[in-house]
């Protein structure tokens, strides 16, 4: 009998986690289409922004700006976007396991991090590494100026030479079922290489072109890490609810394991009590 009573126990613990994994999908889900709204927005601008400035970079010759000097890269700087929380199956472990790849491949240079999200804090604040930002519970309410933020000190660390380049390492929301770990170098600017024969679009300034890269490439800074954050922030919700999915299947599927199992149980009881009633009348 006390057998009985474990398993609807179990039985009851299972449907309430399937109500709690059930729950979190529908605003895992619902929160994903106000994600996906914002980030097929931004995409447009970003990439067209990225485009011009790649464009104009491919055919000036004063390249004095801070952003634009290029410089034997002897330290590095990595920004690694995770989520504030898990439950969301392997998103932080791949973003972490393709972070500390990157600091093994360059431990012969300098290598800082700014950690963007609580998951990537924890990990590397028990590492030796160099930390130089956090930015943690920001995706919960995600704003352009927090982007501005991680930004101003991207530009500042660059621009006073104390970094070389500047990567990031995010996921990139390509699916609701596919999420995809990518690495991009944002600083310096890197050139559009024409193909043969290709003719590249030429531009007539009305401003001095300093006072346009003044404006311009601080904004375009500005506006990847936005568009990074708001790929993380997609890929998180996407493979949240889709975690939470299999959690509340599997969760089914343990439940009628366990209703099977618990009839099997009751029908060997009673089974044994009518055969010692049996045996209780045969024996009289």
């Amino acid at each position: 009998m006390a057998a009985l009573l474990d398993i609807r126990r179990r039985i009851r613990s299972v449907k309430s986690t399937q109500q709690i994994t059930r729950a979190m999908k529908m605003v895992a889900a619902a929160r994903l289409r106000r994600a996906q709204d914002r980030i097929f927005n931004a995409r447009p601008y970003a990439n067209q922004m990225m485009t011009m400035l790649s464009s104009v970079v491919a055919r000036i010759t004063d390249r004095s700006h801070p952003l634009l000097v290029e410089r034997p890269i002897q330290r590095q700087l990595l920004v690694l976007v995770t989520a504030d929380r898990g439950l969301c199956g392997g998103f932080n472990t791949n973003l972490i396991r393709a972070a500390q790849s990157y600091v093994d491949e360059h431990r012969d240079r300098d290598v800082s991090i700014i950690m963007v999200g609580r998951k990537g804090r924890d990990y590397f604040l028990r590492r030796p590494v160099k930390v130089v930002g956090e930015h943690v519970n920001i995706f919960g309410h995600l704003e352009f100026s927090q982007a501005q933020s991680i930004a101003k000190r991207i530009i500042e660390l660059y621009s006073e030479e104390k970094v070389d380049a500047v990567d990031f390492i995010y996921n990139e929301f390509k699916s609701i079922m596919t999420q995809r770990v990518k690495m991009e170098r944002y600083l310096p600017i890197q050139p559009i290489v024409p193909i043969q024969g290709e003719v590249l679009i030429d531009y007539i300034y009305e401003q001095p072109a300093q006072e346009i890269y003044n404006v311009l490439l601080p904004r375009y800074v500005e506006i990847e890490v936005y568009r990074a954050l708001l790929e993380s922030q997609a890929a998180e919700l996407a493979a949240r609810m889709t975690a939470m999915d299999a959690a509340t299947n599997n969760a089914k599927d343990m439940i009628e394991s366990l209703t099977l199992y618990m009839n099997r149980v009751r029908q060997a009881a009673i089974t044994r009590e009518i055969i010692e009633v049996v045996s209780g009348a045969a024996a009289t």
